[in-house]
């Protein structure tokens, strides 16, 4: 096995998955003109939102098939990339909704997009209301689409199965672990403050962690028939890994560079997100400076000096330094366990690629 080798692999498997996700999308734009040409903004939303991307998801569901002794390139994997591509592009949606965040990847989020083309073509009440309302029937159709491709899957998703199990829960726990987010923005203020942390730990575990690295992970590996023994090792590496992921998400939500996120500076402090830096910024700061952030998080007209003067205090209080090293020591369990996955020197080196690149991004 060489890096060239598992390049091309993974490079063919993303361009299996691109092809696939255009002609399932083709095929839906045909029954969706003929209800009425109106509904093409709703495809066209979908279909930008497909493109491109990291593929996380997908790549970790197709190693976790080839760890499992699945065969390359076969189409039930493809299929299986392709629901998990249509649902994070539903998540995605929805999560732009909640989070009234205007920009996704760079250019405007799928609510933006509506909102603009009611602007554009000067049609009557609200532009916010309507942009809203199309997104939400947007990402609800994307969920629908999600759900037939891997339905198309056929037998290794049938009811019953494993991989369906894991695919049902994958999509229930992130809908339980969006309400956690919501709710932890509204009524962290009043909360006890020692268990901030732990609150937002459980958020990122059910939100984001599971369906980002670990379901997918098991999805794969349950689709080529892997044991419950190599499931729980999938998972033990997996799970650890996507909690690492969204750290360094959340630490990008407030440090990175806008020009690579794609998102302007501080969104996530104007979006009030009670992420573990910010529980860790709370707990660790004097209580007037804790007073501050409650007060502060959640406003949409904070400017850069304000968002500059939270970023200090969480470098000052040692909330950044401490995200940083539970970032750390979830990356070191996760490779320690991929070093005891009983899995083919391809598959290992393919997975231990993208953990690193999940753990160090910069975007």
């Amino acid at each position: 096995m060489t890096a060239s080798q598992l390049a091309a692999e993974q490079g063919r498997f993303i361009t299996d998955v691109a092809a696939g996700l255009n002609s399932f999308l083709a095929g839906q734009e045909t029954v969706m003109a003929g209800i009425s040409p109106d509904v093409a903004p709703l495809m066209d939303s979908i279909s930008k939102l497909v493109t491109g991307g990291k593929r996380l998801r997908a790549l970790m569901a197709y190693w976790g098939w080839r760890g499992a002794g699945g065969d390359a390139a076969h189409p039930d994997i493809v299929n299986a990339g392709c629901a998990l591509e249509l649902f994070q592009a539903a998540a995605l949606i929805h999560d732009d909704i909640i989070d009234r965040s205007d920009t996704r990847r760079g250019g405007p989020s799928v609510h933006r997009r509506f909102s603009q083309l009611h602007q554009a073509e000067g049609w009557a009440l609200d532009e916010e209301r309507f942009g809203h309302a199309a997104a939400i029937l947007t990402g609800d159709l994307c969920l629908s689409f999600s759900e037939e491709a891997f339905a198309g899957i056929g037998p290794r998703a049938a009811s019953g199965t494993a991989a369906r199990r894991i695919f049902n829960l994958m999509r229930a726990e992130v809908m339980a672990g969006q309400y956690l987010d919501i709710l932890e923005e509204v009524a962290g203020p009043v909360r006890d403050r020692a268990g901030a942390v732990e609150r937002a730990t459980s958020i990122i575990r059910f939100k984001s962690a599971k369906y980002s690295t670990e379901h997918p992970l098991g999805l794969g590996g349950a689709l080529a028939g892997a044991d419950d023994a190599l499931l729980a090792g999938y998972s033990a590496f997996a799970l650890p890994l996507g909690e690492a992921f969204q750290l360094r998400d959340d630490v990008l939500g407030v440090f990175g560079d806008p020009g690579t996120t794609g998102k302007p500076a501080g969104d996530d402090l104007r979006e009030g997100k009670r992420t573990v830096l910010v529980g860790f910024a709370i707990n660790q700061s004097e209580p007037a400076v804790s007073a501050y952030l409650d007060a502060t998080l959640g406003r949409q007209d904070l400017d850069e000096n304000e968002v500059g003067k939270i970023r200090q205090i969480m470098v000052d209080c040692g909330a950044l330094a401490a995200t940083e090293a539970m970032i750390d020591e979830l990356s070191g369990r996760a490779f320690e366990a991929l070093e005891r996955l009983p899995v083919a020197d391809l598959p290992m080196s393919a997975l231990r690629g993208l953990a690193e690149a999940a753990v160090s991004r910069a975007a």
